[in-house]
């Protein structure tokens, strides 16, 4: 069971100039165990960015356990860098995506035939992998839907690497679909937008391949005219697979934006405050190629 708590509870709120604003079951993460009314009306006045706040009631307040949404997860940081495994490791006969074939992966030259080319005590190994383009965790570049796209050897590293990112945690979520409103209280612009919906948990299952969340068409074109430079996800697909026009990935790479598919250990990472990168090979004619993902926290 977590130790963190939340606030859940109904609010007035009237404004000096006039009008006001009522909520209810609203929630917020607190430090402890409990809240004083006096701050936690102070807590959702800043939390709503308000100006010109009158009066602030509130009622029915309730402390539940629940993990923290904006800090949980937080990680209290050494000197020096430290990085976050976001990637699922590649390995022969792995099914990422349902009904593409598994990578095989085997030796080309084993290091006891190499013995014969090398001084006695010498020997190396030469590897050989046959894969789709899209397994393990991958990045999707314009050329994946569009024929006049960038590809994969076209990324500028500025674009992919050591990026400013945030996480938009939408675990626990009563549907599937995740919507514009999701994204609505953060800053994307600029920023490599991670949503952390938890259905890494499933990799290795039949279960990954079915129901997963997805983004809605609004999320899109909402993270797409706010600014996001790049979009991840931890499930199977960033769009729901029911709509054949794919519009999240229509939206997000025609305008130039990548997409990061089957990220995991997003649960690991604060919502702020470190830096993701997902570099592939320099491949020419690829539209989609694997990563290694990663975070960096100074």
């Amino acid at each position: 069971m977590t130790n963190e708590k939340r606030v859940q509870f109904d609010f007035e709120i009237e404004f000096s100039n006039g009008g006001g604003l009522d909520g209810r079951a609203f929630r917020l993460d607190i430090d402890g165990d409990d809240i004083a009314d006096e701050a936690l009306a102070d807590l959702i006045v800043r939390d709503l960015r308000l100006l010109m706040v009158g009066a602030v009631r509130i009622r029915n307040k309730t402390i539940i356990a629940e993990p923290h949404k904006r800090n949980a997860h937080a990680i209290a940081i050494a000197a020096g860098p430290r990085f976050v495994d976001l990637s699922h490791t590649i390995e022969d006969g792995m099914i990422t995506y349902k009904g593409l074939p598994a990578p095989l992966i085997c030796d080309h030259l084993s290091r006891v035939e190499s013995r014969a080319h090398y001084a006695p005590g010498t020997e190396f190994q030469i590897g050989r992998i046959t894969m789709v383009s899209n397994t393990g965790t991958y990045i999707d570049s314009p050329f994946h839907r569009y024929a006049d796209g960038a590809d994969i050897a076209d990324f500028d590293l500025g674009g992919i690497a050591l990026l400013d990112a945030i996480v938009v945690r939408v675990t626990g979520s009563a549907g599937r679909a995740i919507p514009r409103s999701a994204f609505a209280p953060f800053d994307v612009r600029g920023r490599a937008v991670l949503v952390h919906t938890g259905w890494d948990r499933h990799w290795h299952t039949d279960q990954y391949f079915e129901d997963h969340p997805f983004l809605t068409a609004d999320a899109a074109a909402f993270l797409r005219d706010a600014g996001a430079r790049l979009v991840g996800i931890d499930s199977f697909n960033i769009d729901g697979v029911a709509e054949k026009s794919r519009p999240v990935h229509t939206a997000l790479l025609g305008a130039g934006i990548p997409i990061v598919e089957h990220l995991c250990n997003l649960s690991g990472l604060p919502v702020e405050g470190f830096r993701f990168s997902a570099v592939p090979p320099k491949v020419r004619s690829m539209g989609t190629f694997p990563v290694r993902a990663f975070a960096s926290l100074d």
